[in-house]
């Protein structure tokens, strides 16, 4: 081999590594920050074909319906708890410290991000609710076909005074 095709083979080599290093380096940096969604039954049966369960100290979003009568709120600081349920039927808590959005409710269907706990608690870092009545999410619609929606009761004083 000549040494001008010696130079470029070397040169191409040294592009391929350098690309390929940068490509991995890149990837590797994203997958410490990719948020898998699930709902609660697939956080507590597995998620996909090969039912893929994620593991303590994942993060992940969650998304379902908050269960009428599960908000506890603490009084001594802003940390709530509350269950989260789908069609599926398990029930997941959400554990998260701060205010939450106005718009959350009992019946209200929920996005929270956090890190998961233990198989069926999420501590979570952002609670988003769900801000008008006809979009949802897909993955959210889909596993929530087909349950009951909770709708919280307003009297007529309480609608009047909102306008």
């Amino acid at each position: 081999m000549n040494p001008r095709r010696k130079k470029r083979l070397t040169i191409i080599l040294s592009l391929v590594i350098g690309l390929g290093s940068a490509v991995g380096l890149t990837l590797f940096a994203l997958s410490q920050n990719i948020d898998l969604f699930y709902t609660p039954t697939e956080l507590v049966q597995g998620k996909g074909k090969d039912k893929r369960l994620p593991e303590v100290g994942d993060r992940l979003r969650i998304g379902g319906m908050v269960v009428p009568g599960t908000v506890s709120r603490d009084s001594q600081s802003l940390r709530v708890s509350f269950d989260l349920v789908d069609a599926g039927g398990p029930i997941v808590t959400v554990e998260y410290d701060g205010i939450l959005p106005d718009l959350f409710r009992e019946g209200q269907g929920i996005v929270a991000m956090g890190t998961l706990k233990d198989a069926t608690t999420v501590v979570a870092s952002e609670v988003l609710a769900k801000h008008d009545e006809e979009y949802m999410p897909a993955e959210v619609a889909e596993s929530l076909k087909g349950m009951k929606h909770f709708k919280p009761e307003y009297t007529d004083e309480q609608l009047k005074g909102q306008h």
